[in-house]
């Protein structure tokens, strides 16, 4: 028999996105939601992050609407002194468990954790195998779509062979026999976490081994903060360059001459552009790892040697594999978030997935015709491509001029500190503020307009 959930809306996921659309929803709308998760928590794939992982982007911009992630904090010691805290996943996963707790505690929500949605408004529990259903009027709010590999859930995607020793970047920390090498597979955030993570710990960086398939550009974290002169003032640089870009790979280095962009090697052109932030002082870790592979994906892990898609490459007999290869951005079709019989949750402002999931379910407690919904708030992508990111950059630009201009939008966005284009009403007006709106104003529109010819052209 099935019991009846009645609510008035069933939120497939308790991961970032679902947390922020439920969030704002039920701040702005008289309504009942349960939240479903296979998981027994909410966080995602933060519940099964590797351990020293932290935000690559400053806490305010990740979370939910109502509640700040790490209260706005400065970090005071390091070598990011003066820049915005970044959590790390204890702390994100406290965040996420203390926010639950106070949507359930608000009798609008209701959390089933350990439960498989199986589509047409049923789900079970994997424990008792109790199933439910929603009522016909219920809508249902789907994230799934976009939802992250990791490497702890993830396969290599490469064979290996008796003898060869191949980890997660999860069990990078429970390594206890002091390998002579370390071998990291992958180009992304998580491939420059594990080598600034082995770099810290005192690892030779003559002891890494680094399979880079792609190089990557990487935006400057100091210029990607809540602040709106620093923050808009790096969009006004971009949106200068753009102007003016004869190529893709132009506008990058004249974005990394603007310190906007980074790479790790200067002698190599980056032809990936999933963009994380990364820090300077960890971009001068990362140059002192000369053995870089730049042979394609491996295809098979052997001991003592690697093969690869272009060549064999020599390893140590006892080197340790870290496999960092998972593919945590997903970039399929973008459809319409409003759909006939699913809300399905993508990013909107370029970037910042928190913040188009917050935006989602304010428009969704605000608004009535579906329509009119998707006119305000289109989908953006990812990047990975140079072309993928002008697009990005493009979709998202268009679609917060798309929703701001609305009234109640715009002053609702302006006051989350999920917005990194934010003003907030107490803004004090400065000279610098006034260029760097100015510069706006004059630039974007001939910006965008290069920048959608570049990558339809790419």
């Amino acid at each position: 028999m099935k019991r009846r959930l009645e609510v008035d809306y069933l939120v497939v996921g308790a991961g970032a996105m679902e947390m922020a659309f439920t969030d704002a929803l039920v701040d702005h709308a008289d309504v009942r939601v349960a939240l479903v998760d296979r998981r027994y928590a909410a966080g995602g794939h933060w519940l099964s992050a590797y351990p020293f992982v932290r935000l690559h982007q400053a806490s305010p911009f990740y979370g939910v609407a109502s509640t700040v992630l790490g209260g706005g904090r400065i970090q005071q010691h390091g070598p990011e002194a003066g820049l915005h805290e970044r959590a790390d996943q204890p702390a994100i996963t406290s965040y996420y468990s203390d926010r639950l707790t106070a949507m359930v505690e608000s009798g609008r929500v209701d959390f089933l954790g350990g439960h498989d949605y199986l589509g047409g408004g049923t789900l079970r529990s994997r424990v008792t195998g109790q199933s439910f259903d929603v009522p016909d009027r219920c809508r249902v709010v789907d994230a799934r779509y976009l939802s992250p590999d990791i490497p702890a859930d993830t396969p290599a995607p490469f064979a290996v062979d008796d003898g060869a020793r191949v980890i997660t970047v999860n069990e990078l920390v429970l390594v206890d026999d002091a390998p002579s090498q370390y071998v990291i597979v992958g180009s992304g955030k998580t491939a420059t976490d594990a080598c600034v993570w082995l770099l810290t710990h005192g690892v030779d960086p003559d002891a890494i081994c680094w399979v880079r398939p792609r190089d990557p550009w990487m935006l400057n974290r100091a210029l990607i903060q809540p602040t709106p002169e620093i923050f808009l003032g790096m969009v006004a640089d971009l949106m200068t360059a753009a102007t003016t870009a004869t190529s893709l790979p132009d506008l990058f280095l004249h974005l990394e001459e603007r310190g906007i962009m980074m790479r790790v090697d200067r002698g190599v052109t980056p032809t990936m552009a999933k963009a994380p932030t990364l820090g300077t002082w960890e971009l001068e870790l990362l140059r002192s790892i000369d053995n870089v592979v730049r042979l394609g994906h491996v295809e098979a892990v052997h001991r003592g040697r690697l093969e690869m898609q272009f060549g064999t490459v020599r390893v140590a007999p006892d080197a340790c594999v870290v496999h960092c290869a998972a593919d945590g951005l997903k970039m399929p079709s973008r459809i319409p978030i409003w759909g006939s019989e699913t809300i399905t949750l993508q990013p909107i402002r370029a970037g910042f997935p928190c913040f188009g999931a917050a935006l989602a379910g304010y428009v969704e407690a605000t608004r009535e015709d579906d329509a009119v919904k998707n006119t305000l708030c289109p989908p953006s992508s990812y990047g990975n491509t140079l072309a993928d990111w002008a697009r990005m950059t493009v979709l998202g630009t268009r679609a917060a001029a798309s929703f701001g201009a609305e009234e109640d939008i715009a002053a609702w966005a302006n006051e989350v500190a999920l917005n990194p284009s934010r003003i907030p009403a107490s803004t004090v007006g400065s000279m610098r503020l006034d260029d760097v709106r100015g510069r706006l104003a004059a630039n974007t529109e001939r910006a965008l307009w290069r920048l959608d010819e570049l990558s339809s052209s790419a």
